[in-house]
């Protein structure tokens, strides 16, 4: 046991470190300062959201100046060849099936950190969001189908099937209730197993053609990273390096690929690190202290690297990236549609549109809140922590923002260049607009209302206490030390 004054000691030391290791610079360029509580805001959700709904409105206010500029930009094609193996896409899509990856890449190390470890580690606390995921994806596409059935229209029923994430967590850090935490985990849950599901929709029906070969290399690249966290190979390397392949496998095959994003994300290890590592960090440490080298410092980084799971690095490192680039660059090269009178009232009075927004917001709803009931009643599954049913309904409500994939499979559907089929472009993006802001308007009042009225950090007044331990108090730390 160290002694009173070495402990002092290390508080001092600890309190003159560095801000960064490694020697200073010679020259020092100063940068425009930023205030930690904006660096803060602008890595996490709430400053993502607010990226992304500004990114979202220059893009709009952008693509009705006249000259066609915003269309001009983002359809500049792009070539990159490796020999005979070429990827031929336009800035648009370089943001929506490239850059988007990286998003899906953190929702998915996210999930998998809660399912290993995490309030989702319980199998009946993902069966609730699961089940809702699947409402969400039957009944929007069943009432859009009312709306549309025998009409050319109808191709683009798989449109409000699909839960924007990146509008669904911000909006919710935005403006939901306080200490969201809980419902946050369980609406990133439903949303990620509701995109999924979408994408695979995308893959089977959305899909001109699948190369059988490539789709086949897709499967064998996700074995061999269920492989690799099978072995606890901590290192990252290996999984970005295999990822890096499954995205050009997965392109290459027909199927989106950002559901490369999302597999490499749950299949990158989460469990606890064994904390012998940490012994061996103090080891590697000192050899490095007592006679440093190029060998003994590169044991040292390697060693404090182990002791932290690779899931955990990875994310620390993208979700700053994810939610301060990649997200608002998406809402900029996406939300621009051309919004004249004639396009609006065409709108006001198509059943594409009417369609789109009333299975974003009551199909949804609807949906999720069904089937969730219904894992709920059974005993099927549970809510986490203290979210409650009704939280559950708001938050079902503010899943019916749509943007991403709904997006993506209007392409799809109406893809040609006859007239009729750029107009069904236009009404489906503007039913998928006004939906999806109608869903956040309603979804955040409520979630904002159920939030004063079953607050979820708060204990209830039918709520007993945890008792007090017992006996003299004892400082755990010298728990060892007492005979």
């Amino acid at each position: 046991m160290p002694a009173v004054g070495e402990g002092a000691r290390s508080v001092s030391e600890q309190r003159v470190l560095p801000a960064h290791p490694g020697p200073p610079a010679r020259i020092s360029v100063p940068l425009p300062y930023v205030s930690p509580s904006l660096r803060s805001f602008l890595a996490n959700e709430a400053g993502g959201a607010a990226l992304l709904l500004a990114a979202a409105v220059i893009g709009l206010i952008w693509a009705n100046i006249p000259g066609g500029s915003y269309e001009s930009v983002w359809s500049t094609p792009t070539l990159v060849q490796i020999g005979d193996a070429s990827v031929a896409l336009d800035l648009r899509h370089w943001v929506n099936d490239a850059a988007m990856s990286i998003f899906f890449l953190v929702v998915g190390l996210e999930i998998s950190r809660e399912v290993t470890v995490g309030e989702l580690h319980s199998v009946r606390s993902v069966v609730v969001p699961a089940l809702g995921a699947l409402g969400g994806l039957i009944t929007p596409a069943l009432i859009y189908l009312a709306f549309n059935h025998g009409t050319a229209a109808a191709a683009g029923w798989g449109i409000p099937m699909s839960t924007d994430t990146a509008f669904l967590v911000g909006i919710l850090a935005l403006f939901g209730p306080r200490c969201p935490d809980q419902l946050r985990l369980f609406l990133l849950t439903l949303a990620i197993v509701d995109d999924i599901g979408a994408i695979l929709v995308m893959a089977v029906f959305y899909t001109a053609h699948v190369e059988p070969i490539a789709l086949a290399v897709a499967g064998v690249l996700v074995f061999a990273l269920g492989v690799l966290r099978w072995a606890r190979v901590w290192q990252l390397t290996p999984y970005l390096l295999i990822g890096i392949v499954l995205w050009g496998a997965v392109y290459f095959s027909g199927v989106h690929p950002t559901l490369a994003g999302v597999l490499v994300g749950v299949l990158i290890p989460a469990a606890r690190v064994d904390p012998k590592q940490r012994e061996r960090l103090r080891f590697y440490g000192s050899a490095a202290i007592e006679h440093a080298d190029a060998r003994k410092a590169r044991l040292a980084v390697s060693a404090a690297r182990a002791t932290v799971p690779a899931n955990e690095r990875l994310q620390v490192a993208l979700h700053p990236v994810s939610a301060s680039v990649v997200v608002p660059l998406f809402g900029l090269a996406n939300a621009g549609v051309r919004l004249d009178g004639e396009t609006l009232r065409t709108a006001a009075t198509s059943s594409l549109s009417i369609g789109i927004a009333v299975a974003l917001v009551v199909g949804n709803a609807v949906g999720i809140s069904l089937l969730a009931g219904v894992a709920l009643r059974t005993g099927l599954g549970v809510l986490p922590g203290r979210v409650r049913y009704g939280h559950l309904v708001g938050g079902a409500v503010l899943a019916g923002i749509g943007f991403t994939i709904a997006l993506f499979i209007t392409d799809l559907a109406f893809a040609g260049t006859a007239f009729r089929d750029e107009a069904l472009r236009r009404e489906a993006t503007v039913g998928v607009l006004a939906g999806s802001l109608i869903a956040a308007v309603l979804g955040s009042l409520l979630l904002r209302y159920l939030g004063e009225r079953l607050p979820l950090c708060s204990v209830d007044d039918d709520e007993e206490l945890p008792a007090l331990p017992t006996g003299p108090w004892r400082d755990p730390t010298l728990a060892e030390s007492v005979p």
